[in-house]
């Protein structure tokens, strides 16, 4: 046998299925807490004045090309941070032309002001970049739409 049952004690689980289930449920709770963590940063006001700008950039529609899909950020990546006043990003895109990297530059204040965009490009993979956005003026009401 086994494992031996003894008399009043519970019939033991064996060792693999308990690594086995222990494995998925690890993985499982990983896989949630990165896909939250994504929902967290897409729900952003930088992230979503980012979007807007790329949008509303005919230069940057045309060199991607139609349909434009945005990817999940690589949170691994040391560039893709976000603190209590500062936030820089590099949003993977792509679209039926080429693929690139958004770089998001935003700032605020303090805790509870709002998110402003400092500026915004994009590269392609081949090396090109577009300026999309770029804060201009020392007071930083002036803004400069590339």
């Amino acid at each position: 046998m086994m494992w031996q049952k003894y008399p009043g004690s519970r019939q033991s689980i064996p060792l693999g299925i308990k690594v086995l289930f222990g494995g998925v449920f690890g993985a499982g709770g990983f896989a949630l807490v990165y896909y939250l963590i994504q929902k967290l940063h897409s729900r952003g006001l930088y992230y979503k004045l980012a979007m807007e700008q790329l949008q509303s950039h005919p230069e940057a529609q045309e060199a991607l090309g139609p349909p434009l899909n945005i990817h999940y950020l690589k949170l691994t990546d040391r560039e893709n941070f976000v603190d209590i006043a500062d936030a820089k990003l590099k949003i993977p895109v792509s679209g039926s032309k080429s693929e690139g990297l958004l770089y998001v530059r935003s700032s605020r204040g303090g805790l509870f002001q709002r998110w402003h965009l400092d500026e915004v490009f994009l590269e392609l993979k081949d090396g090109q970049q577009i300026p999309v956005f770029k804060l201009s003026g020392e007071n930083g009401d002036e803004v400069k739409k590339q």
